[in-house]
């Protein structure tokens, strides 16, 4: 029934097709999206091609405002006219200009513009395909076997009769991690991202990746996107809401954008808490078990600056045809049909308050009981459950081109992302649909990006964050960081009352990352990164402490993200 639902309305939705010229979705890449933000807050107000709050953007939506940035009244460093003309060649179908050629194509047919290996356009059918690859090899001191990645695939995306977008990215790769992302995925049974795995060699991963969609315009200020990837919600590094750290699933999306309004709906079918060996092989011989999710925010633009958003979220072990409702309250919905699903709700918001400068932040909200919240009735109850992020962006920092900051706190209290019911969790294949920490943490990060203008294709980036959290000394006990486990069985000897951030065995981590990526051409990147981790703990004789340093080549993918 549910498939059949699902078909009947991509069906309706396609013959309610009008004339507006249609791009496919731009995958999430903190790089290039920060290129992109990096103008709109240069400006000193909201772009209006597109809300910023929930990623990721249409390519037609990007290139519109890349050609808005001719005529804006923003610094124009060598580095900001050559991010202007990878931009313009990234997006070049969309261009209103001309945009170049390749000086040489190769055998004729093949490059003929930088950003795609080969392309047709004519009237009807718009196709670009592009290689995949990333070869990468590391090293940790005191292990001998060498880190290393090794990734191939290919990447196409297109339109027919300029009205239904698609994409589509398939790879397959092998892989060893550096140590804590490894003990990550051993503990998890997860690849964060990913998802399922088999065993490579002994100590390596092998699994596929896949992500594709369709995409369409329903009326003029009606979008729809039907597909496989992730989402993100917000402007920071990470998201309390909803980030990309889990792997992709299938979902319905719907964006309404009227004046100053966004109505972004999104409707998904997850993967649940799989039983599995050490092999990354599920124990449960059935298909793996689903649920279900469902989201809405409403962002509006405030004047020319702040962009306020509020959103409402719903988690389910089962399918709820009430949640289609694209603008019903959903704790309503629970209330009439006596639902225990767990529910997320709050807000968001970014505000340029000057050129150059941006404040973002978040607060969701878990379970609300006025008096514990307060406390008027006692301290730090455990059904005072929420994630608060707070950030901060300047850009060209002190007048020098090009040098971006960014500085962000989050925070999460214990038991926040978890629920009592089996299959309710805020996650996604075992790992976190928000941040990779779960909850009942601190973090600190900050972020310092610089693109020399005597060298425009270097992109240097430092990241440094700080974590503290508590975690469970044995599976039996539940201390509130893992959102897997059930948030009435806790086996701490706590009451109500008394739960804080931390609680539990105290670990703290300390990390940097210092990632060099020179693009060679047109999204081909050569990589040089160094990471420093430490983390200390109340069940540690000595802290725990490595340096991880990589050498990739990266085409047409984003680079490693390892920060956690």
């Amino acid at each position: 029934m549910k498939k059949k639902f699902l078909l009947t309305f991509c069906l309706a939705a396609f013959f309610t097709l009008d004339g507006f010229a249609q791009g496919a979705y731009i995958p999430f890449n903190r790089d290039y999206y920060h290129m992109l933000e990096r103008y709109e807050i240069l400006e000193g107000k909201n772009n209006p091609n597109f809300h910023t709050g929930f990623k990721p953007y249409r390519r037609d939506h990007v290139a519109a405002f890349r050609d808005s940035l001719s005529e804006a009244d923003i610094s124009r460093s060598k580095a900001d006219k050559f991010n202007f003309n990878y931009l313009s060649n990234d997006n070049w179908e969309f261009i209103s200009g001309e945009t170049e050629a390749s000086k040489k194509p190769f055998l004729k047919h093949l490059y003929t513009k930088p950003a795609d290996f080969y392309h047709y356009r004519d009237s009807v059918v718009d196709i670009h395909i592009n290689p995949v690859l990333y070869l990468a090899a590391g090293f940790e001191p005191g292990i001998d076997e060498m880190r290393f990645r090794n990734s191939r695939g290919i990447e196409i995306r297109g339109s027919i009769d300029r009205k239904v977008a698609f994409y589509t990215f398939m790879t397959s790769t092998q892989t060893i991690f550096p140590s804590w992302v490894k003990d990550f995925a051993e503990h998890s049974g997860a690849i964060p991202g990913e998802g399922f795995w088999k065993r490579y060699n002994e100590t390596g991963y092998g699994f596929f990746s896949a992500r594709a969609h369709l995409s369409f315009n329903v009326t003029r200020h009606i979008e729809a996107q039907f597909g496989q990837d992730r989402n993100f919600t917000g402007e920071g590094y990470r998201s309390m809401i909803l980030s990309d750290f889990s792997n992709p699933y299938l979902f319905f999306k719907l964006n309404t954008k009227i004046w100053r309004f966004q109505l972004t709906n999104l409707w998904a079918q997850q993967t649940a808490d799989i039983f599995f060996d050490n092999q990354g092989r599920p124990t449960d011989k059935i298909r793996y078990p689903k649920k279900w999710f469902a989201m809405h925010r409403l962002g509006v633009n405030l004047g020319k600056k702040l962009n306020i958003g509020i959103f409402e979220s719903i988690m389910s072990d089962q399918f709820d045809w009430n949640y289609l409702n694209p603008i019903i309250f959903y704790r309503w919905v629970e209330h009439q049909g006596g639902s225990p699903d767990k529910l997320m709700l709050g807000t968001d918001f970014k505000w340029n308050m000057t050129r150059g400068m941006q404040l973002y932040g978040q607060f969701a909200l878990n379970e609300f009981v006025f008096t514990e919240f307060f406390e008027l009735e006692g301290e730090n109850s455990s059904r005072n459950k929420h994630g608060i992020q707070v950030g901060y962006k300047y850009i060209d920092v002190l007048k020098i081109p090009n040098l971006d900051l960014q500085l962000e706190y989050n925070q999460a209290r214990p038991y926040t992302y978890q629920e009592k019911r089996p299959y309710q969790s805020f996650s996604n294949y075992r790992t976190p649909l928000t941040h990779p920490l779960g909850a009942n943490f601190k973090e600190a990060i900050g972020i310092i990006r610089y693109q020399p203008e005597f060298l425009p294709r270097l992109f240097a980036t430092f990241t440094g964050l700080y974590q503290f959290y508590g975690d469970d000394p044995s599976p039996e006990v539940n201390f509130g960081k893992d959102v897997l486990k059930n948030r009435t069985v806790t086996n701490t000897g706590k009451g109500l009352y008394g739960h804080y951030i931390g609680q539990g065995v105290e670990n703290t981590v300390i990390m940097g990352n210092l990632n060099l990526s020179y693009m060679v051409k047109q999204n081909v990147f050569l990589d040089l990164s160094h990471s420093y981790r430490k983390r200390t703990a109340e069940d540690l004789s000595s802290p725990e402490s490595t340096n991880f340093t990589q050498f990739s080549i990266r085409v047409n993918m984003v680079r490693n993200d390892f920060n956690f």
